[in-house]
């Protein structure tokens, strides 16, 4: 048996020695839970960009090499192969399903898609212009007060009926979300529908006529979702880890990582490309925007181009590439001045040799985007859409973090700025 590994640390004259731990991919990770007991002192890493406050053995990412693995299987080979309920049971249960097994999900899933009826008096509480992502968080939140029986941490069946709730009537909150902004009445799910096309459903039909979105669109609906399933431990997954880590239900965790999606630098990328793309406004203008992206004095940057941790290709993004030519192909981009300033520049792009030296490769937000604007979506839409892929791997590791026997309560430390200690001055006197 080897020996374990350490690493020396020296304070001063006095040194400590700390566990080296190595994963089954991925760097080697130092263990410094006990250096402020033995050493009293603190690491210091704004963004946690180099702590691993957790064990996972859900999703592993390799930015060097562009790898995205779910339980072990790459990405491209479920978005191809596989369906979005297929890879929610793997990430919820660690093994892909036999037929019998994946039929049962998928019909316990289909089975909970409706919500609560008094539910329905929430969203008119919102103002009509409401953001969706704000109605979203309100409501899932509440989900607590109707669904009693799924709020108990401890109990593991209760555990399980609140991850299939949760991931079965996300799409229906948001679709509702959606109907309520736009002024048309809610559509309710329907049993007979997979869940991508369900979702279309319950977005695009209204009750004077029946609505069943093309196969194409389905499939890429399908695709989005299973692309933003999980992304090892982003700032919204680490936000679920951190709130369940009190103890907190399901839904009020779930909750919490809704609303750290809707900012701006995590889940709003694809809307901010495609705002991008609407400034641009024709193709004839691109030139002068990729001119001004090359200019370090210049501000602006190309969105949806590159990625923090992709360092090389997003592997998500090559599949969704495939999804946008198919609809764009279904919905002809003829008269959407949007949607031919996309396709021109990621031709003008993907050429040029400054982007390629900088590996600044259109990622997923930049196809994501492009097949949302297709299908009708208004860019509001395009997080709270990331939040319903998202949740399945927001539950799993929620899961996996109350099962960690060794987890305990979240409580980063600080590096503390401020003024010592003072006495207070009564107020006539300052």
């Amino acid at each position: 048996m080897a020996e374990p590994r350490t690493a020396t640390l020296t304070i001063g004259n006095m040194t400590y020695d700390l566990p080296i731990h190595a994963p089954t991919a991925g760097p080697d990770v130092i263990d410094i839970s006990k250096l402020y007991a033995t050493a009293g002192v603190f690491t210091h890493d704004p963004g946690f960009t180099s702590t691993s406050a957790c064990e996972s053995a859900l999703t592993f990412i390799d930015g060097d090499k562009g790898e995205l693995l779910h339980r072990g299987y790459p990405i491209d080979q479920l978005a191809k192969k596989s369906h979005y309920l297929e890879v929610c049971y793997l990430l919820l249960y660690g093994e892909l399903p036999s037929a019998a097994l994946l039929e049962d999900f998928e019909h316990r899933v289909t089975h909970h898609t409706m919500v609560h009826e008094q539910m329905h008096n929430f969203f008119r509480g919102f103002r009509r212009d409401a953001h969706p992502m704000a109605t979203m968080v309100g409501v899932v939140g509440a989900m607590s007060a109707f669904y009693h029986d799924s709020t108990d941490i401890n109990d593991p069946w209760q555990r399980e009926v609140a991850s299939i709730r949760l991931i079965a009537k996300l799409p229906t909150i948001a679709a509702m979300a959606y109907k309520y902004s736009i002024g048309q009445p809610f559509v309710y799910p329907r049993n007979d529908c997979d869940y991508a096309t369900n979702f279309l459903r319950m977005c695009f039909a209204v009750p004077a006529e029946e609505y069943q979105p093309d196969p194409i669109l389905s499939r890429a609906m399908d695709r989005i979702f299973t692309l933003h399933a999980d992304h090892e431990q982003n700032a919204s997954t680490s936000t679920v880890r951190l709130a369940g880590s009190s103890g907190a239900n399901p839904f009020a965790c779930i909750a919490a990582g809704i609303a750290c999606l809707w900012g701006p630098a995590h889940g709003g990328a694809n809307q901010a490309c495609l705002e991008m793309l609407q400034e641009i406004g024709t193709v004839d203008r691109i030139p002068e925007y990729i001119a001004r992206a090359k200019d370090k004095n210049d501000p602006f940057r190309l969105m949806g181009f590159g990625h923090r941790v992709y360092k090389n290709f997003d592997p998500r993004a090559t599949v969704m590439k495939e999804s946008a030519d198919e609809v764009l192909d279904l919905m002809g981009i003829h008269n959407n001045p949007v949607l031919q300033v996309a396709k021109e520049l990621e031709r003008q792009a993907l050429n040029d040799p400054y982007f390629a030296d900088k590996k600044l490769f259109p990622n997923v937000d930049f196809y994501s985007g492009i097949i949302l604007e297709a299908m009708g979506f208004p860019t509001s839409m395009f997080t709270p859409i990331f939040a319903v892929s998202r949740t399945v791997g927001w539950i799993a590791q929620w899961k996996e973090m109350i099962a960690d026997p060794t987890g305990k309560i979240g409580r980063p430390r600080q590096l503390y700025t401020g003024p010592t200690q003072r006495d207070y001055v009564d107020i006539e006197n300052r």
